[in-house]
């Protein structure tokens, strides 16, 4: 395969410097390329994509009009990173993950940082992740959010980038899985002679995180997975990590409250439950203590939780967290609770809830891209340069009407990473997901979920927007 003649493009490529010259960490895999055909790669790809549907590895996309059921999308071209730039990027996360546990606790308490004016108050009494309910909770080890993923970028510059926190219930941690696992089986010679992090024991580590946080006094935790069910976008990732940790998956059918206790029904009767990873939304668990209306929750176990008979992974509430308008304030959250510069950089960010930087959003909104605060999956998202006028002029008004909910950020030109397109291997826009766990000590996944716009310029990389994915390599350093 002619590599030699990949365009690199006007931005960062992450395996190429320049056409034809890869990038340090990239040149075996560049030689392993090289030396195949189009046709093969083309022969590697479809074999990887029958194994993924041959193992019934899929998402749903919720209103799409060939189905909601779809095989997981993965290139066969890997995506690779230094072990020596991995380790900042993991003590960035481990830095970022640990300050703000410890901001959504201290809200949620003593709100010192209220108090001294380092956020201000009316940015978390309007944030749609706050639940007063949660007000005065005290999780197991003092956890808010046990697993994160946070998304990263990297720029035309190299310069990577946190583009958002997730510490609600973030997904995708199972196709990192299965895009190793389905590598290895489809193109296993392109593994020769390299030296990648492996990740095939994150379930293991999970589970572990999960028992460690166990209610104080159990000795031997019951730990299950709670999903919504077959209908959620992300049943599958649900249904894999219990199978892999050799845990229950259950539904709110299955669990009941009694005596201060959370039980699950089984064959043989009841028996405690002692840990929940769950994957349900906070107003859908509880609805004597979240909306009423939920009949996905279970009643009674905002109260269990509360006096201490279990735990939930990731803490309700931790939402005022993750926030959109909240991150342009983490850079300050890390220095008031850590007392530490930030190791990774935050993208800069305009509030329009400031009247200021509203308008300076609003007579540049054809410059910049505008978030929803509290929206996922890229929706809702506008790309300033590539919008229409009829389509900055409904966002226009979006943003006059409510203000608190919308951000902008200058528009990055997202790096590339060689992509199979048709036969020809064409650059495409990646970012990245790297999962963190939260336990006894902090472990990041290494990698994480590459995703990648499959359509030539575009910067939406959702897999609900048409996005694919890749394999992640760190490769160890020589």
């Amino acid at each position: 395969m002619q590599l030699s003649s990949y365009d690199v493009g006007s931005g960062y490529d992450e395996m190429f410097q320049t056409s034809g010259h890869p990038r340090e960490g990239s040149e075996l895999l560049f030689e392993r390329l090289e030396a195949l055909s189009s046709g093969e790669l083309r022969q590697y790809q479809n074999a990887a994509m029958v194994t993924m549907r041959n193992l019934g590895i899929t998402f749903n996309v919720y209103g799409h009009q060939d189905g909601t059921e779809k095989v997981w999308p993965l290139d066969i071209i890997p995506r690779v990173i230094a072990e020596s730039e991995w380790e900042r990027v993991e003590r960035g996360l481990a830095q970022r993950v640990r300050a703000l546990n410890l901001f959504v606790d201290d809200i949620y308490n003593d709100q010192r940082i209220l108090k001294d004016g380092a956020v201000p108050r009316e940015l978390i009494e309007s944030c749609d992740g706050y639940r007063p309910q949660c007000a005065g909770l005290k999780p197991p080890k003092g956890i808010w959010a046990h697993i994160s993923g946070t998304d990263l970028v990297r720029d035309a510059a190299g310069t990577l980038y946190v583009l958002e926190d997730n510490m609600r219930v973030p997904s995708g941690v199972s196709y990192v899985l299965e895009n190793r696992a389905v590598m290895k089986r489809a193109f296993p010679r392109v593994f020769e002679g390299q030296s990648v992090l492996p990740v095939e024991d994150y379930p293991e580590r999970l589970l572990q995180m999960l028992m460690h946080c166990a209610p104080e006094g159990v000795e031997e935790p019951c730990v299950v997975v709670w999903t919504p069910g077959i209908y959620n976008s992300a049943y599958f990732e649900h249904s894999a990590l219990a199978r892999q940790m050799g845990v229950k998956l259950v539904q709110a059918s299955d669990l009941v409250t009694h005596d201060g206790l959370v039980h699950m029904r089984t064959t043989r009767g009841f028996k405690r439950v002692d840990v929940i990873y769950r994957r349900i939304d906070d107003d859908f668990m509880d609805p004597e203590a979240f909306r009423p209306d939920s009949l996905l929750g279970v009643p009674g176990i905002m109260d269990v939780y509360r006096a201490g008979g279990v735990t939930l992974a990731n803490a309700p509430g931790g939402g005022v967290g993750d926030d959109k308008a909240l991150y342009a304030y983490v850079p300050r959250v890390i220095e008031y609770y850590l007392a530490e510069d930030p190791i990774l950089q935050n993208v800069p960010t305009y509030l329009c809830a400031d009247d200021k930087q509203r308008a300076h959003v609003l007579d540049h909104l054809d410059q910049l891209v505008i978030k929803p605060t509290n929206a996922s999956g890229g929706k809702g998202i506008v790309l300033g340069p590539r919008a229409s006028e009829a389509e900055l002029e409904a966002c226009r008004a979006q943003i006059e009407a409510d203000p608190r909910n919308f951000v902008a950020q200058p528009m990055l030109q997202l790096s590339t990473v060689p992509t199979l397109i048709d036969d020809d291997l064409e650059g495409r826009h990646v970012d990245l997901r790297p999962f963190v766990l939260y336990g006894e000590q902090i472990y990041v996944l290494p990698g994480g979920l590459t995703r990648v716009a499959l359509e030539r310029g575009s910067m939406m990389v959702n897999s609900s927007q048409g996005g694919g994915s890749k394999d992640t390599w760190v490769l160890r350093d020589t």
